[in-house]
């Protein structure tokens, strides 16, 4: 089988440099030896009951090894915060390999929210900031939360959240409820990074909103509760329910300032939407593995015959290839358009990537799951955990919807342009018409 730097896309190819193409084989190949092979052994060490919220001993290894071989924060683009230099459409191809394995991306500390809050860190936060938070996470000594939903708003519109963060002499005061703060469970979960307002009345709804550092032991933070996704608590990572009681931090935690919470927030997350769709592409991969696995077991033969010579069967194989292909395509032609400007120049592409690529995935792994029967609905295959995850994030970092009317409202700001062309292209259709004394064989074009 070609190597995954002879599988790059020839479209991009030319924008992948010889260190790239060589760490893409190295993560490929630790994936593949190392990481898959873990996973099994990963879930069995964090048991069951309170020993699922410890670390299992099996991450420790695996972070040693990826070190070992140079695999540490791809993520992060720049050399000046200790990130390895790629860009994001060269680690984005190497978030697909990651995106196979459950353990990979934590293994070469490439794992969400961490690497949000660690590019968030490095461009905006203050050199202090840096300092306390930045450096810890970049050797994978803490861990860290993104806090932004809430259980009592419509958090997809990140204006409306009602966390109360308020100035008091040298200190802020926090007070409000979050959830779904993925990685709160972690017991190496030291900083949370929190979204709320400090300016609720501001005439600029865009300006209302500030993000600060809250350090995870502060007085008056209370778990709630854990979160489960589709009955899977995510140990040891989870997702917590967070109540916030006059929490106490320092007037310097605030990242850029007062009223910057938006900005921030929109930097850190149009990049991180391209690695979970490139995450998710390589489950799908990992999942289509699973389908040709299962449709050519010998030993396995409904009715005679193995369901790889079932018609169906072969038009799944088929459609699952030509879909995490073209899936592949948009997500790189975002990533490229971000290297090319930044996130904000790169809305639209990021937006299509956003939207296209979790359903893809799920429609790849449900056909995988459907080739498996009632063995990939169990624990036996990675297949249903794998469809659990994906399904998360056609609503993470916004939903489906309000992405899609955010395209759609680009889209139509074309249709004057549209009309007018069709217009014009009517005129001189009448004009040929005249010219050459033809008369029309039927109805044509008008607006």
């Amino acid at each position: 089988m070609p190597t995954a730097s002879e599988r790059i896309p020839a479209a991009v190819r030319p924008l992948v440099s010889e260190r790239a193409r060589k760490t893409l084989d190295l993560v490929e190949k630790f994936v593949n030896e190392e990481c898959l092979p873990a996973d099994p052994v990963y879930h069995a060490q964090l048991g069951t009951g309170a020993t699922r919220w410890t670390y299992p001993p099996i991450m420790t290894e695996l972070k040693t090894k990826a070190r070992s071989l140079g695999l540490w924060n791809q993520f992060l683009a720049g050399h000046e915060h200790g990130g390895a230099g790629f860009t994001n459409l060269e680690y984005g191809l190497m978030c697909e390999q990651l995106g196979r394995s459950r353990t990979a991306s934590e293994a070469t500390n490439n794992a969400a929210p961490d690497t949000g809050n660690m590019e968030l860190l490095a461009k905006y936060g203050s050199e202090a900031q840096k300092k306390r938070w930045l450096g810890p996470l970049l050797e994978g000594e803490i861990r860290s939360c993104y806090v932004m939903t809430e259980p009592d708003t419509a958090s997809s519109d990140a204006t409306n959240v009602q966390l109360s963060i308020k100035r008091e002499g040298n200190e802020y005061v926090l007070n409000g409820q979050k959830w779904w703060i993925s990685g709160a469970g972690d017991p190496r979960c030291k900083v949370y990074i929190v979204l709320g307002k400090t300016d609720p009345n501001h005439a600029d709804k865009y300006k209302q909103q500030s993000i600060i550092i809250v350090p995870s032991d502060s007085p008056g933070i209370e778990v709630k509760r854990m979160l489960s996704v589709y009955g899977y608590d995510d140990a040891p990572h989870g997702h917590a329910h967070l109540i916030f009681r006059n929490v106490r931090v320092p007037a310097e935690n605030i990242v850029l300032g007062e009223g910057r919470g938006f900005e921030v927030m929109q930097g850190r997350m149009g990049p991180g939407r391209i690695h979970h769709a490139m995450r998710s592409i390589g489950a799908a991969e990992e999942a289509l593995r699973w389908l040709l696995t299962r449709a050519n077991a010998p030993h396995k033969q409904p009715f005679g015959k193995q369901l790889s010579e079932q018609g169906v069967i072969l038009q799944w194989m088929a459609k699952s290839r030509i879909e995490i292909d073209a899936a592949r395509l948009i997500v790189l032609n975002a990533a490229a358009a971000i290297d090319a400007g930044n996130a904000k120049t790169a809305l639209v592409e990021i937006a299509q990537a956003k939207i296209l690529v979790p359903n893809m995935a799920l429609d790849v792994i449900d056909r995988a799951v459907q080739t498996h029967g009632a063995e990939g609905i169990c624990q036996d295959t990675p297949l249903a955990y794998m469809w659990a995850q994906v399904r998360t994030v056609r609503i993470a970092d916004g939903p489906d919807e309000a992405h899609l009317e955010q395209l759609g409202k680009k889209e139509n700001k074309k249709a004057a342009e549209a009309r007018d062309l069709i217009q014009r292209q009517v005129e001189k259709t009448d004009a040929l018409f005249k010219k050459y004394g033809t008369k029309e064989l039927g109805p044509c074009p008008r607006l």
